[in-house]
């Protein structure tokens, strides 16, 4: 198995997904930079059709920095890992709640892993708490509906089936390939008053649909 260092000399590709993050994505983005200043790397905007001028900015600060119509988090993300050079990817919110300074703290668990996600200690949603007892347990993670992780490019999924489920299915069809998962632990800064995903009643609707159909991919 290739070293962390050795792969992250080849470069890393971090990708966020962005829905009227005006205010934040240029703060993302130099601290992502500041993180891998002696290491190749790009940083790929997908901008799922905000109205607050989001992917003008994204535009000006990123490598790339492209627009789709709105469908989802999850189909962002792996549009975004398809536009990807480097062999490692890191995939980051674009909100500023998972902290650009422990990117390289991921990689390095590619010494033994070959996906790592960035599990928070504490859980913000009950929704979220069941999915993580459950489905996280079945792929090795705490924190299964983090979408601030570090792929091997090979561990990408090809094509999704389920639409959005907040980047879990990205989760079971590495888990399902084969590939080992790890994680780190981190103490999540509070969640923002308004959530790209929405309120405490939708949210967790949502959640919940996400992870019935995971469960079903993880199964079937």
């Amino acid at each position: 198995m290739a070293s962390a260092d050795g792969i992250m000399a080849e470069g890393v590709s971090v990708v966020t997904t962005t829905w009227n993050e005006k205010e934040n994505i240029a703060e993302l983005i130099f601290r992502v930079r500041s993180m891998l200043t002696d290491t190749p790397h790009e940083i790929i905007v997908v901008d799922d059709n905000s109205s607050d001028g989001t992917l003008d900015v994204a535009k000006e600060y990123a490598d790339v920095a492209v627009g789709k119509v709105r469908e989802g988090q999850t189909k962002g993300l792996l549009h975004g890992m398809e536009l990807a050079k480097f062999p490692v990817i890191v995939t980051i919110d674009s909100d500023l709640e998972n902290p650009p300074e422990l990117i390289q703290n991921l990689i390095s668990k590619l010494n033994s892993c070959d996906l790592v996600v960035g599990s928070r200690t504490m859980l913000p949603r009950l929704s979220e708490k069941c999915a993580s007892k459950t489905l996280g347990r079945m792929v090795g993670v705490s924190d299964f509906y983090s979408n601030f992780r570090v792929y091997k490019k090979q561990t990408v999924a090809s094509k999704l089936r389920g639409g959005e489920t907040f980047g879990g299915e990205l989760l079971v069809i590495a888990k399902k390939q084969g590939f080992k998962l790890g994680e780190v632990k981190y103490e999540a800064p509070p969640r923002r008053s308004k959530p790209r995903i929405g309120g405490s009643v939708r949210a967790n609707l949502r959640i919940i649909v996400a992870t019935w159909k995971c469960f079903f991919f993880y199964l079937f």
